[in-house]
């Protein structure tokens, strides 16, 4: 008789293996069910292992849940510097943070939802480490927004910070719609984007 493939491999594994597999199942479940939701029993079961051994490796619900979340945050934040440059902010900035965003998730999609989940404890271990997250990719974004509308003419702090408002959920949403059209590629989000801000940019100030 065949093994049934949620069994199969469950043993002779090694442990890096292992470690990785289950973190990819948690992060899968993290990711489409949000902290609050996610089972334990159901990580356990993607990789064909039990609860217990899923404790082994990883502790608690919450040390598995910092375990998927700092490599994300790491990808994420790095997808982010890279893209800014050092040479400061141009126009083609924020379309080159929104291809490093959609590159770092390519084959995981669902864990920008590991980053940004609003289930998560306050107080505890793993909102904390978000929080670091969202605030150093938050200071990035600030400086960019800022930048990008002092080389507009625009210095109004207000302007800086509404546009920062922006530019959060428009991220967000584009990452949402990305996810459930799993055909389209980094590369073809990124030459989406180019138009809907090409559109955008239809409409000046003095049209208002």
């Amino acid at each position: 008789m065949a093994t049934p493939p949620s069994r199969a491999g469950t043993k002779g594994v090694p442990r890096e293996q292992r470690a990785r597999q289950l973190l990819e199942a948690a992060t899968a479940e993290f990711g489409t069910r949000g902290y609050a939701a996610a089972s334990l029993p159901a990580i356990a079961a993607r990789v064909g292992v039990t609860k217990t051994l899923l404790h082994q490796y990883f502790g608690t619900k919450e040390d598995l849940y910092v375990a998927c979340l700092v490599p994300v945050g790491d990808r994420l934040l790095e997808a982010v510097r890279t893209a800014m440059g050092a040479e400061g902010t141009t126009p083609r900035t924020p379309l080159r943070v929104l291809h490093g965003i959609f590159t770092a998730l390519e084959g995981q999609r669902e864990a920008w939802f590991v980053l940004y989940d609003t289930t998560l404890p306050p107080g505890g271990e793993a909102a904390r480490r978000a929080a670091e997250y969202w605030s150093a990719i938050d200071r990035l974004a600030a400086a960019g927004t800022a930048e990008l509308l002092r080389g507009a003419g625009s210095a109004d702090p207000l302007d800086a910070d509404a546009l920062l408002y922006v530019w959060r959920d428009l991220v967000a949403t584009l990452v949402r719609w990305w996810v459930r059209h799993p055909e389209q590629t980094p590369q073809a989000m990124t030459r989406r984007c180019a138009r809907l801000f090409a559109a955008a940019a239809l409409l000046t100030p003095e049209d208002l």
